[in-house]
């Protein structure tokens, strides 16, 4: 046994608190602020008049409280009496302010049930999926039990986000044991999947599933037949000299059965995948001054402001009052409060990080993508004079609407290089500028990844040969034997 001194760091759960409601979307604050009114009682929301002027949204200094505006804080020694004294002022000079009652009134009841009625109206129904799309065709067809069993089979392992492709071997979706009768009645119940709309579907391979869907209609039905069987990873290399050595075909007439297979859909299942839209709400609104300066603003007329009740405040002063009452109310103040600053120094905080991140990219707000800068996140938390970290909870799953859409505020944080001359160039420029240099490139003879490099930094931009690739590649942009167009390269 030892006995060791240790230093450690920890967060009191205010600080806790804190940190959580700033991450928060506005959303997703407004339903933690209703978790908490319905948990907390001394919590109260004052109603907003939509009528009144908009004097409230500005922010207060913390630092130039009035008298009134004290922060309320627990003072277990001293029984809070001069904080109370403070609240009792407050009720006698603005008794429309505070109400004895704490439940919402009636407006702001029907205004909820209004909002869920338009939720439940706008919500997207679930739209069918491949296997049920498949299990409804299986059941209006005349087959076998035992053989429409297998195929209900062969459609449970099918995935849509996969394409709808047959990964699994028939023989494993055998009971042990089976014999040469069993695996036929499986090969008939493949057949009769494979028949099911969309075509392609189950489909063992690429080129399975391309055969599918080759018919007699085609102008050059013999000639995809024998592409898409024998000579489908050339195809995918463009290797065009190749395969006219092969099968005697000629470049254009490769190049045209290759175009009229680009109609075809190598992934069927792929039409039924749930593709998820987030609803994007935006935390920050963008404005521009008559003097053309960007301006940003919170959006969180949603959040109710809230204040304790002077019931319960009352009730804690009351000498009938029981201990525990008198620690349950001081504990349900304390909690009260710290969600009451913790949602003033998040619309601070939120407030001063999103003005210094437009300041920097006016650039880009003005001109478009091409003229993005730079920025780390270190560098607003050093602007703004916060940790970084809290910087990156700051941006995290918010969204500012701006004259050039409704963006995350993560979008406007991009690396960089740096020229021969020095200035600082962002990714996205480069990838803006790559992509030029390769649409305006001759197709019969392609950049290759050094030529890229070499064509970057001749406009000033000194790019490493791997980056090229890797960012080539997260582009969707082939190789340069890819690109390359042979009738062309034969013309030339």
């Amino acid at each position: 046994m030892q006995a060791r001194q240790l230093q450690t760091q920890k967060l009191a759960p205010r600080m806790i608190q804190s940190m959580e409601i700033l991450q928060l979307p506005t959303m997703a604050l407004q339903e933690r602020v209703e978790q908490e009114m319905n948990e907390n009682p001394l919590l109260e929301q004052q109603e907003n008049d939509p009528l009144a002027p908009d004097e409230l949204d500005e922010e207060r200094d913390k630092d130039t409280r009035s008298e009134n505006e004290k922060e309320l804080v627990v003072d277990n020694d001293h029984d809070n009496q001069e904080d109370f004294e403070r609240l009792q002022n407050m009720v006698s000079e603005m008794p429309s302010t505070f109400d004895d009652s704490f439940r919402r009134s009636a407006g702001a009841i029907a205004d909820d049930g209004d909002r869920r009625h338009d939720l439940m109206a706008n919500a997207v129904s679930r739209p069918e999926s491949l296997n049920d799309f498949l299990l409804h065709q299986l059941a209006e067809m005349d087959i076998d039990d035992d053989i429409e069993q297998m195929a209900e089979r062969i459609v449970s392992t099918l995935d849509a986000r996969d394409g709808g492709y047959l990964r699994t071997p028939l023989a494993d979706l055998l009971m042990s044991g089976h014999t040469e009768a069993d695996i036929e009645k499986a090969e008939r119940a493949l057949k009769i999947v494979q028949s099911l709309e969309p075509t392609g579907i189950a489909a063992r391979s690429l080129s399975e599933c391309l055969l599918m869907q080759i018919n007699p209609s085609f102008s050059h039905y013999e000639e995809m037949k024998t592409l898409v069987r024998d000579h489908i990873v050339d195809l995918a290399e463009n290797r065009l000299p190749q395969i006219a050595k092969a099968t005697n075909y000629s470049i254009d007439l490769i190049q045209t059965v290759r175009d009229e297979l680009h109609g075809l859909n190598p992934k069927p299942g792929a039409a039924f995948m749930e593709t998820y839209v987030p609803n994007v709400t935006p935390d920050i609104i963008l404005e521009q001054d008559e003097s053309g300066e960007y301006k940003v603003r919170l959006d969180d007329d949603r959040i109710p402001s809230l204040f304790i009740s002077e019931y319960y405040r009352r009730r804690l002063q009351d000498p009938n009052a029981t201990s525990e009452e008198r620690e349950f109310i001081k504990n349900k103040i304390n909690s009260a409060q710290w969600l009451i600053d913790s949602i003033e120094q998040r619309r601070s905080t939120l407030t001063k990080v999103s003005q210094a991140i437009v300041e920097h990219q006016k650039r880009f707000l003005d001109e478009g993508p091409e003229a993005i800068e730079p920025l780390k996140m270190q560098q607003i938390a050093d602007k703004v004079g916060v940790h970084v970290t809290t910087v990156s909870r700051a941006v995290d799953d918010k969204w500012i609407q701006t004259p050039r859409g409704i963006l995350p505020l993560k979008r406007f944080f991009v690396g960089g290089t740096q020229t021969e001359d020095g200035e600082d160039v962002a990714w996205d420029t480069i990838r803006i500028k790559l992509q030029e240099l390769i649409d305006k490139e001759d197709k019969s003879d392609p950049h290759s990844d050094e030529k890229l490099v070499d064509e970057l930094k001749a406009a000033g931009m000194t790019v490493a040969r791997r980056t090229v690739t890797k960012y080539r590649k997260k582009m969707g942009i082939p190789s340069s034997r890819q690109r390359r167009d042979w009738s062309l390269a034969k013309k030339s």
